[in-house]
């Protein structure tokens, strides 16, 4: 097998393990458990502070003292042990707990695995921007045949997914080991100050008002990810309450029917190039947030039968809104931050987009949710998706005015070379 080959198995497994369950967890929380939206909202919030905790501790570790590609098959074996355990629960405080002690296995091998992937192409010779998005897009491929296995196998709502997922994690770790050497790179010298050994230098650009409104943002879009996680497979299983719609494709068939959002996604990658040189990364990612904006406001008037098609062109539109401001921010940080620390910087941008904005997300949209939206345990879905895209909304206004980036199509170039 090829080393591509090799790393494309790699990407493959490791976003199955993700989407065996994290878009369909809510139909085994409200529907199988009947747990309240509270609480789910902390479940959630494991994957945020497993983002805030863990990434820079394992890049140290790796960096140090271990092979990355051994930590992360050890990262990903303790995470699916831990998965197997967590259908032998039976109140959501336990849950919470084994959720999080599985995220916190889980959630730094993301960035692991895109170190894996840079350090063995880079040792074989291979040009890794050119070589590396195809391998990755087969992660999004991943996710989506995990979400269909899941969906056609009967268990959207059942706790087989756990199970899926965890034999996939333990197949990953173990496969792991058999992949090249990626021994510690010892970048980290015995004259760094500990704020270097920490990569704490990049908390400076919070000194930046233009690179620490970015990051302000960065959070509140990572927020409304969350958002479309928690809660998109849930919204379509509960038109099944809705007599003339409980054996509607749509009901049946949910999870198939968010994987559009993931299927759109690997399609929307392939535009962005187009769009950063024409319009620039201010412009993109103001197309990012506008998107939100129908994502969830296509969703509030969606229905099974003659909203079928706001519910597809919500999931189209899913791949703009995550792709856009994921990829521009991505660059908005290489192109402004000093060389030096710009392995942190990036770092900062997912601790801030997928850390303190998940938790944010989950947390407070759990508690509105309970608070404004919920009457007898039913969810009043069409308000919350108002609710949330008038939330997108703001902030895309609030970016509009208060974001000041000229479009400069020199220091795009300048990151391909």
């Amino acid at each position: 097998m090829s080393i591509k080959s090799r790393l494309t198995l790699m990407s493959f497994l490791q976003f199955f393990v993700w989407g065996a369950w994290l878009i369909t967890i809510g139909n085994y929380w409200f529907g199988t458990k009947q747990w309240s939206g509270a609480e789910f909202g902390a479940i959630f919030s494991t994957l945020g502070l497993s983002s805030i905790l863990m990434p820079a501790l394992t890049g140290i570790i790796a960096d140090k003292w271990m092979n990355a590609e051994k930590l992360y098959g050890i990262l990903h074996i303790m995470g699916g042990l831990i998965l197997c355990f967590i259908p032998q629960v039976n109140n959501p405080s336990t849950f919470f707990w084994v959720m999080f002690m599985a995220m916190l296995c889980y959630m730094p091998t993301i960035s692991l695995s895109n170190s894996i992937a840079y350090t063995i192409l880079k040792n074989n010779n291979y040009d890794v921007v050119k070589v590396f998005p195809p391998i990755r897009v087969w992660g999004t491929i991943g996710f989506i045949v995990a979400m269909w296995i899941t969906n056609l196998s009967g268990n959207k709502a059942s706790a087989n997914m756990f199970y899926i997922s965890a034999a996939a994690a333990i197949a990953l770790g173990i496969y792991s080991f058999l992949l090249p050497k990626c021994p510690p790179q010892k970048l980290i010298s015995k004259d760094s100050t500990l704020s270097q050994k920490l990569g704490l230098d990049a908390f400076k650009l919070f000194g930046t008002y233009k690179i620490a409104l970015f990051f302000v943002f960065s959070m509140f879009l990572g927020a409304a990810l969350q958002l479309t996680n928690m809660y998109g497979d849930t919204f379509l299983s509960d038109f099944s309450k809705v007599p003339e719609y409980s054996t509607s494709f749509v009901v049946k068939y949910s999870t198939v029917i968010m994987s559009i959002s993931q299927i759109s996604e690997t399609l929307f990658i392939l535009a962005i190039p187009f769009f950063l040189k024409r319009f620039g990364i201010k412009q993109v990612m103001l197309f990012s947030m506008f998107a939100w904006v129908l994502r969830f406001g296509l969703f509030a008037f969606g229905d099974p039968s003659g909203g079928l098609w706001m519910i597809i062109m919500s999931c189209i539109v899913y791949g703009m809104a995550f792709d856009f401001f994921n990829i521009s921010g991505s660059l908005f940080i290489e192109t402004t931050t000093d060389s030096k620390i710009r392995s942190s910087a990036q770092g900062l941008f997912m601790m801030m987009c997928n850390g303190f904005g998940a938790v944010f997300g989950s947390y407070v949209s759990g508690w509105i949710i309970d608070a404004y939206f919920t009457v007898n345990g039913e969810k009043d879905w069409q308000p919350i998706w108002l609710s949330f895209s008038a939330y997108a909304l703001v902030i895309a206004i609030a970016f509009a005015l208060l974001f000041k980036h000229k479009h400069n199509p020199k220091e795009l170039e300048n990151v391909s070379h």
